[in-house]
This record gives C-alpha cells, structure tokens and sequence, in this order.
C-alpha cells in the first residue's frame, strides 16, 4: 500500500504517530535533543482512555516551549518546515485536523530530507511522490519514505503495541538526520 493509502486508511493513533514521528526525526534542526519528543509519544501509549493522546495537548504545549527558537527570519527552508510540523500540531488527538496534521508532516519530511540529502535535486516545488515505492529516490529521501510507510504499516497492524516499534524506527531515522545536520553545520563553519 502507498504512503497516501496508508495516511488515508489510518486511525487517530496512527495518524498522531505518524505526523510525530516525522517531526520527532526532524528535531535536530530544531536543536532538540533525543528525548524532546518522549513525553508526546508517552501520551499516545496511554491507553487507559477510549481515544489515545490523554494529556497530548498539555504535552504539545511543552514540547512547543522547549524548542522555540527565533523568527523563522532567515532560517533556511528545511528549519522552516520543522517549525511548521511543531507548529500546526493539533492541539486535539482526533479529528480531522489530525489527518491534514499527519499528511503535512509526512509532505514536509520528505522535503526536507531532499533538501538535505547531498544527491538530491533540492529544486524549489519539487515534491517527493508519495504514492509509489522508493526506487529512483535519493538515498535519504528513499530512506524517510520507507520509515513512513513502516511506522504507518505497524500501527495499522499492532494499534498500541506498534507504538514501541515505530519510536525504533524513528530513532534511528532521527540519528540518520542528525548525523547529516552536524555535517551540513561543519561544512558551512
């Protein structure tokens, strides 16, 4: 199944999942640090209420204090896009905000993994197809394709339990981002 069926066919947590999973891969370029995003996933795990994301909101709202940063004023377009994903973060777990939340996110990450993957063509406009496998991609670009569709495909088949699986799959994609960053700052310094 395609990422767009994927986003499309998911539930709330999955949704919520995967929108955060894309940011919480994203945080180095907010200056987060690994556990910034912990308290947002901890949320989606509680499964003590009917609706996943108990607490969510007042969660969010820490995790936006913890990572402000400056006017988005001469930030490159890749920071840009990661403040947006933090910033048009649903204040409700539910609902269709949700689902335009976790479509945004997964159109910024791909974005912003051509714009910082060394092979890529970053051509302004130039978005990622979503709808098809990752052949023919740049390798990072490629690469956060798949963590997408993975992350999505173990909450469509594991609900909660899925959730420890998809925080792996977004550590590791988050060291892969981290790792690219540090060496983007070392070759602009």
């Amino acid at each position: 199944m395609s990422l767009v069926e994927l986003i499309a066919r998911a539930d709330a947590r999955g949704l919520a999942a995967s929108g955060l999973a894309c940011l919480d891969r994203c945080v180095p370029l907010l200056d987060g640090d690994d556990e910034a995003v912990r308290p947002l996933w901890a949320a989606l795990a509680d499964t003590t209420g009917e609706e996943p994301g108990r607490d969510w909101e007042h969660r969010l709202a820490q995790l936006r204090d913890r990572l402000a940063g400056p006017d988005a004023t001469g930030e490159d377009e890749a920071v840009v896009l990661a403040r947006r994903m933090l910033a048009d973060a649903p204040a409700d777990c539910s609902g269709p905000a949700l689902r335009t939340w976790a479509d945004a996110c997964s159109v910024a990450s791909l974005r912003i993994h051509r714009l910082l993957d060394p092979a890529a063509d970053p051509a302004p406009g130039a978005e990622v197809p979503r709808d098809g496998g990752a052949e023919r991609l740049p390798p990072l670009v490629a690469a956060e394709l798949r963590r997408q569709v993975g992350v999505l495909e173990l909450l469509a088949g594991h609900g909660a339990a899925g959730l420890r699986p998809a925080l792996e799959v977004c550590t590791e994609g988050r060291r892969v981002l981290r790792a690219v960053v540090s060496r983007r700052a070392r070759g602009r310094g």
